[in-house]
């Protein structure tokens, strides 16, 4: 197998972090996604961002294809779903296909699901054993692409696994969140910021986006590092039609940029509501 291929920066000097959400449940509205709001969270307390998010049913070629880009991307990758040993499991599969790997029994996943299988036969009050049909197809959940390293799960013992910057955890939010920030900590403390991510922003009524382009380009052009952000509404149940304009960044640089910003727009003779502060 091929070494993984470093980490590619994003247009921002930062890493890029992509989340995957895999499952036919999702798309059905069956279930509502809550992994990305916690990945937004579990990220922003490490000074990082989310740059973007795709989600798939439990069609295998949609899976592969997806895993593929993934890989391809060099982004850090978090990939929810999909690799359990039920017949609509199809991920870890699709990640071997994506690499062009072989799947294989990962001995350490083997020592812990036996370990979890023998946990339960104690708390059942049952004979453990082994060589039993559903404990031997129990074992496919530690079937990783050839190469892969475990993440540990905390609930339950049984692993997940991670190939390059790409990283799989199951669905289920209970054993998911943990493992996902014992990669980020374990893995990735070198890209956290030290100073926090903070947004600016004022409502603005009256105007059109187009004629504070020019703004928000120049603020940008005189603030490295400092993203500009516009977000109108028609029928927000506070404001009415408004835009929400302002400035998202380290905290450190953010300041400036804002003092800029109403100041033009108070040169540009536009009425103002509330300041916001996220």
């Amino acid at each position: 197998m091929p070494e993984p291929r470093p980490a590619a920066p994003s247009r921002e000097g930062s890493q890029d972090f992509g989340l995957v959400i895999v499952g036919d449940e999702i798309l059905s509205g069956k279930r509502a996604d809550k992994h990305m709001p916690k990945a937004i969270e579990l990220l922003a307390a490490r000074g990082l961002q989310l740059s973007w998010a795709e989600y798939v049913g439990d069609a295998p070629e949609r899976i592969t294809a997806l895993l593929r880009r993934a890989f391809a991307s060099g982004h850090v990758v978090f990939s929810c779903g999909g690799i359990g040993a039920t017949p609509d499991d199809h991920t870890r599969q699709c990640a071997g296909k994506a690499l062009g790997v072989p799947l294989e029994l990962h001995p350490q996943a083997e020592a812990l699901i036996r370990e979890r299988m023998q946990d339960i036969a104690r708390e059942q009050g049952t004979v453990y054993e082994p060589d039993r049909p559903d404990n031997v197809h129990r074992l496919n959940m530690g079937v990783f692409p050839q190469g892969a390293r475990l993440i540990p799960n905390p609930y339950n013992k049984i692993p997940g696994f991670s190939v390059g910057d790409v990283h799989f955890v199951p669905g289920f939010p209970v054993m998911a969140w943990p493992m996902m920030e014992w990669v980020l900590d374990q893995h990735y403390p070198h890209l956290f910021h030290g100073t926090a991510y903070v947004e600016k922003s004022v409502i603005v009524f009256g105007s059109m986006e187009a004629a504070l382009t020019p703004l928000m380009e120049q603020i940008e052009k005189d603030h490295p590092g400092v993203k500009v952000f516009s977000l109108p509404s028609v029928d927000h149940p506070e404001y009415g039609r408004h835009i929400d304009l302002g400035v998202k960044g380290d905290s450190g640089l953010i300041d400036a940029a804002y003092t800029q910003l109403l100041a033009g727009l108070n040169a540009l003779g536009v009425r103002l509501g509330p300041e916001l502060v996220r």
